[in-house]
């Protein structure tokens, strides 16, 4: 059994709130799509067992997949839904399965914007602006007046969804090239009237989805985000605006900012992650969002090792430290940190996670009988 220093028990083994919501530690399983729902984007048994073995395995908070507010959010198969009153019976059933644990849950709520799939969203995607999805060759609708308040008003009403079946909390997707992403991104919001053109208004969409989560289940119930700190790419968002969106956030009343970047058609995920100075790659930004803001700040990004883990609480980059990928592997990592039984996630970062019948760890795929 390997030791593991009281340092790291006295920072990644302690408690935190975000908001009115404690944490039992400082482990977050980040979200990603499952591919888990039925046919009808319904949570299904196998989905809810999913989250069951990170709860029981001991994470801190678990961030649910990505699920959609609006019919034409969709982006990606056997995605889940919140766009209607009848998907909330399946939540409260996933989450009277973890109510034994100390883990709190917190569904992440989206819009694909021009990243939603036109055979799965019902025709064309929308948009901020008519900017082509260089990735997939789609050019979105550029969205009405009409159009934007109507979606914020969705996100309003999933997340008071959200909160009827039980959920600890819920997360707005503002990364990854999503509909959120794409309004405070210069790349994809070439608007000219209030919605674009300066931070203040291309931050807009994002603050007023805030306003109306916040009117539908008031103020202590938590809201937090997911920010791209850097879109990866030529004209996009870049650290230095993301920092002045998370002061508007933070002004607004958001309750935590897990940092992350990229747009997902790019694979922002690495692959190859097989040395701890790999590892973390968004914990600098984090670092810059941590020092502007008064809520708790989450890392994500290619993070493995406890000694990574250890040194971004210990050194103010971020509060909490998030993973998706290892806990694909392995569920129940955080007992085998709080064990003493391994220092580092055994994930290898190869992406192969993703499966159409299910997520699953590729590795461990070849290696079964």
């Amino acid at each position: 059994m390997q030791s593991i220093g009281t340092h790291v028990w006295e920072l990644l083994f302690s408690p935190i709130k975000i908001g009115s919501m404690a944490l039992p530690n400082r482990f977050v399983r980040s979200a990603t799509n499952e591919y888990l729902t039925d046919k009808d984007d319904f949570v299904t048994d196998r989905l809810s067992e999913l989250y069951e073995r990170l709860a029981k395995g001991g994470v801190g908070l678990i961030i649910t997949g990505y699920a959609y507010v609006r019919k034409d959010g969709k982006s990606s198969p056997k995605q889940a839904a919140i766009y209607h009153d009848r998907f909330i019976p399946a939540y409260k059933n996933l989450l009277e399965r973890l109510n034994p644990y100390s883990s709190k849950i917190v569904l992440q709520i989206a819009h694909g914007g021009r990243q939603s799939r036109p055979e799965l969203c019902g025709g064309t995607p929308i948009g901020p602006s008519p900017v082509t999805d260089k990735s997939t060759g789609v050019t979105p609708r550029e969205m009405t007046e009409e159009d934007i308040l109507d979606v914020i008003g969705c996100f309003g009403l999933a997340a008071r969804r959200a909160k009827e079946a039980g959920f600890h909390g819920v997360q707005l997707h503002a990364a990854h090239g999503y509909l959120l992403n794409q309004f405070i991104s210069p790349n994809t919001n070439r608007r000219r009237d209030r919605w674009g053109g300066s931070i203040e208004n291309r931050a807009r969409m994002l603050l007023e989805v805030l306003k109306e989560c916040r009117r539908q289940v008031g103020k202590r119930y938590p809201v937090l985000v997911k920010l791209s700190s850097d879109d990866c790419l030529k004209g996009g968002l870049r650290v230095e605006e993301a920092v002045e969106i998370a002061k508007l956030l933070d002004k607004e009343g958001i309750d935590a900012i897990e940092v992350s970047g990229g747009a997902s058609r790019l694979r922002v995920a690495k692959t190859d992650i097989d040395s701890p100075k790999k590892e973390a790659y968004f914990s600098h930004n984090a670092w810059k969002i941590k020092k502007s803001v008064s809520v708790p700040v989450i890392c994500v990004g290619g993070i493995r090792s406890l000694e990574i883990m250890e040194g971004i609480i210990r050194e103010g980059k971020a509060d909490m430290v998030s993973m998706s990928r290892p806990f694909i592997r392995e569920p129940d990592l955080v007992d085998k940190f709080r064990k003493g039984l391994i220092t580092q996630a055994a994930c290898i970062s190869c992406n192969q996670c993703f499966h159409p019948k299910g997520i699953r760890c590729a590795q461990l795929a070849k290696d079964a009988p």
